[in-house]
Parts: structure tokens; C-alpha cells; sequence
């Protein structure tokens, strides 16, 4: 056989673009970036005007908390973060900032919160409207997905997906950096589908269920919320513990965009188009 005619035999990768996500999906999502991103840092806000999480129904000064991030009251405070008991030194980074150049007793530090400056209520404000623009734009999503399909046809895994061998290899090939090419990226994998239906269909709702149940005017119309969460200083501590939970997932996600593909990434998120690579005859 000449080597031309081997030649021709070769298969090549050749890149191709599928359709990744709809116009809906899109902006729902850069919406959801921008209103989380605002969520975050306002609650941090409201946060320090009360550092401390408690259970149950009661929670004020001199009731023993869950959670505690202040300073002590010497001449020089030191900041420390204290759950169950246990206490870790965490001056300059929780409890204590600096600000104009002084050491200031305050929880979360300015550069994290907003406004930057301590007001419980402008932090109110930004987040009681970002969190109605987050629930309206949810709710879009939830709708537009059940009703073309995305949930059954993107979201839900297959019996296949959920087999321990399969997800025993996408935890090991993910622990490996080694992600889906050709007709496998056209999809999201088994661990991509059940972490997104995890913050859809839990943590999502929990945060914005314990969030209503933290409001004196929902909790007089719908009084059963407070007894599911345990109380108010529940939910609160709830609506804390998610809310970090949320933080961590979007450092993953985030890191596995940078990791699979910074760019083809985006370009999908914005433009709706995916780069893949498939096999193709010798050009």
C-alpha cells in the first residue's frame, strides 16, 4: 500500500460547533450570576450587624451560638471566628479589619459587603430587590425548562448514568482533569446533571424558603414556615449554611470552566455555541 493511500485512511479531529444552550438559558443564568453576586455581598452585610447564628427560636446577645465571628475588647482587638465552642484566631481576614487604616471590629471585611461601609439598612434594601429579581428570574427558568423539555432532556440522568461504575469513572476521570471529547461533551455528564438538579431542586429553595421565613410579615401569613425550620434563628442559621454551600459550588464550577475550556466555556454561555472535536477524514 503506497503512503498516499495510507495517508487517506488517517482520521483527523476536525472541530465542529453544536448548539449548547438557549437564549433563555443564557440570560437566566448571567441574570442569576448578577443577582447572586449582589445576594452574597449584601448579606454579608446584613450579617455584621449581628454576627452570630443560632438554633431554634430565640437568638440575641449572651445566648449560646452555633456560630460566632467578633473580636475581643482589648486595647488592640484580635478578630476570631468560634463554632461549638471551638475558636480559631482569624484577625484581618474575619472579625478584624482594618479600615482607614485602624483595626475595626467587623465580621465580614469592608471589600466583601455591600455597602461597604456598615448600614443594616441600605444592605436590606439591595438584598430584598435582588432577591425578588432572583425568585422572578428562577421561576422563568423553571418554566421555559419543564415546559420545551431542557429539564427531561438535558437535567435528568439515565439509569445507565446512575450505575456505581459509571459514576465511579466520571469521579475518576474528573479527579484526573480528563473531560468528555466528541459525542460525549455534546451532553452534560452524570455529575454535572445530579449537582445541578442538587442546587435546582434543594439548595436553592432552601435558601430562598429559609430567607421568607426570616421576614415578620411572611411568618404572620404563613406561620406553618417558621415550625418546619425549626424557628426563625434556624432558618437563619439554614439560610447561612446554604448560602456558603452556594459559594463553594460556584468556586468548583467556576474552576472546571477555566480547567475544560475557559473560552469555548463562555462563547457557549453567551453565543450559545460549543466547540467539539470529532473525527474526520485527512483533509
Amino acid at each position: 500500500m503506497s503512503a498516499e493511500a495510507s495517508n487517506d485512511n488517517i482520521r483527523y479531529p476536525r472541530r465542529v460547533f453544536i448548539r449548547r444552550h438557549s437564549v433563555v438559558t443564557r440570560l437566566t443564568h448571567w441574570l442569576n450570576v448578577l443577582c447572586l453576586g449582589f445576594l452574597l455581598l449584601s448579606g454579608l452585610q446584613i450579617f455584621n450587624a449581628h454576627p452570630e447564628l443560632y438554633w431554634g427560636h430565640y437568638g440575641a446577645d449572651g445566648d449560646p451560638a452555633v456560630l460566632t465571628i467578633g473580636a475581643n475588647d482589648a486595647a488592640e482587638p484580635s478578630g476570631f471566628v468560634r463554632v461549638a465552642g471551638v475558636q480559631v484566631p482569624t484577625t484581618g481576614v474575619l472579625g478584624v479589619s482594618n479600615v482607614d487604616g485602624e483595626p475595626t471590629a467587623r465580621a465580614f471585611p469592608s471589600w466583601a459587603t455591600i455597602p461597604s461601609f456598615q448600614d443594616l439598612a441600605a444592605g436590606r434594601r439591595w438584598h430584598f430587590f435582588f432577591a425578588w429579581l432572583f425568585v422572578i428570574n428562577g421561576i422563568i427558568y423553571l418554566g421555559f425548562s419543564v415546559l420545551s423539555g431542557h429539564f427531561r432532556r438535558d437535567l435528568a440522568p439515565t439509569a445507565y448514568e446512575l450505575s456505581p461504575s459509571h459514576l465511579g469513572r466520571e469521579v475518576l476521570d474528573h479527579a484526573r482533569l480528563r473531560f468528555p471529547k466528541g459525542e460525549e461533551a455534546k451532553h452534560y455528564n452524570a455529575l454535572q446533571k445530579l449537582t445541578y438538579l442538587a442546587v435546582i431542586v434543594i439548595l436553592l429553595p432552601l435558601m430562598v424558603l429559609t430567607g421568607l421565613t426570616m421576614s415578620p410579615g411572611v411568618d404572620a401569613a404563613f406561620p406553618a414556615l417558621v415550625e418546619i425550620f425549626g424557628g426563625r434563628q434556624s432558618a437563619r442559621t439554614i439560610h447561612f449554611i446554604t448560602a456558603s454551600a452556594l459559594v463553594v459550588f460556584v468556586i468548583v464550577h467556576v474552576a472546571m470552566v477555566v480547567l475544560s475550556g475557559t473560552w469555548n466555556n463562555i462563547r457557549s454561555m453567551v453565543t450559545g455555541r460549543y466547540a467539539i472535536h470529532e473525527e474526520g477524514p485527512n483533509a
